[in-house]
C-alpha cells in the first residue's frame, strides 16, 4: 500500500488518468487509494488469464470492482470474458462509474474482421470504453488495431486499443493521436505492467517531437 500511494502521488502531476492495478496488492485499501488520486482513477483487478496477478476466487475479485463502483471510481476495467451474469450485474449497477470492457491477447493479433466482431460484442454489452490489446508479431499487426479507432468512432464508441510487445510500441504512440481515448504508460521501466509499455517520460518526449 505504501508503494502504491507513493506511485499515485508521483503520477498525479504527470498523468491525465491513473490506473490502480489492485491485483498487484495483497490487501488493497481502495478508499485510501481513491482519495490519494488527484486525477480520474481506473480500478483494475486483472486476472492471471489476461496478464494480471490475481489468482484468487472470482467472486472476491469482482467484489473489489463493485466496491470501487460504490466508492465512486471514475472507471472500472473488467474483462469481456468475465462470466456473463456477473458482467451484466456490474454494468447494470455502475452508477456514475464508466465501465471499460477489456480484452488482452498476449499471443497474437487476430484478423481485422475478428477484432471488429470483438469490438461489436463489447458495444452490445454496454461498454463505456472498449479496450482491445493484442500482441504484435509483425509491424502489420499495428495497422489492424489502429484501424479499429475510426471504426469505433463512426459508431460513437470510445476505444482504447494498441499492440503489446516490442513491435507494438508504435501503436501505443499513435493510437491517441488517431482518436483513441487514451494510451498507457508506466512511471518507470521497472513498473511496466505489459510488454512494450513505454514510460511517461518516453511517451511525452516522442509526442513533443511529433508536434
Amino acid at each position: 500500500m505504501e508503494d502504491a500511494l507513493r506511485a499515485v502521488a508521483e503520477g498525479n502531476p504527470l498523468a491525465d488518468l491513473i490506473e490502480l492495478r489492485v491485483d498487484y496488492l495483497r490487501n488493497a485499501e481502495l478508499e485510501k487509494l481513491l482519495k490519494a488520486g488527484e486525477r480520474p482513477l481506473i480500478v483494475t483487478n486483472r486476472r492471471k488469464a489476461e496478464g494480471g496477478r490475481y489468482r484468487g476466487d472470482e467472486k472476491k475479485r469482482l467484489a473489489i470492482l463493485r466496491q470501487a463502483v460504490d466508492l465512486g471510481a471514475a472507471f472500472v476495467d473488467v474483462e469481456i470474458r468475465t462470466e456473463r451474469s456477473s458482467l451484466r450485474e456490474l454494468i447494470n449497477n455502475k452508477n456514475g462509474t464508466r465501465m471499460i470492457l477489456s480484452s488482452h491477447d498476449f499471443q497474437r493479433t487476430r484478423s481485422g474482421g475478428e477484432l471488429r466482431k470483438l469490438l461489436d460484442r463489447m458495444m452490445r454489452q454496454g461498454a463505456d470504453v472498449a479496450k482491445i490489446a493484442t500482441f504484435a508479431r509483425s509491424w502489420d499487426d499495428n495497422l489492424k488495431v489502429l484501424a479499429l479507432i475510426p471504426y469505433a468512432r463512426k459508431r460513437g464508441q470510445a476505444i482504447v486499443t494498441f499492440c503489446m510487445g516490442e513491435k507494438g510500441k508504435m501503436s501505443r504512440i499513435f493510437s491517441p493521436l488517431m482518436g483513441a481515448a487514451w494510451t498507457y504508460a508506466s512511471l518507470s521501466r521497472k513498473q511496466a505492467s505489459a510488454p512494450g509499455q513505454l514510460t511517461v517520460k518516453e511517451m511525452r518526449e516522442i509526442w513533443e517531437r511529433l508536434e
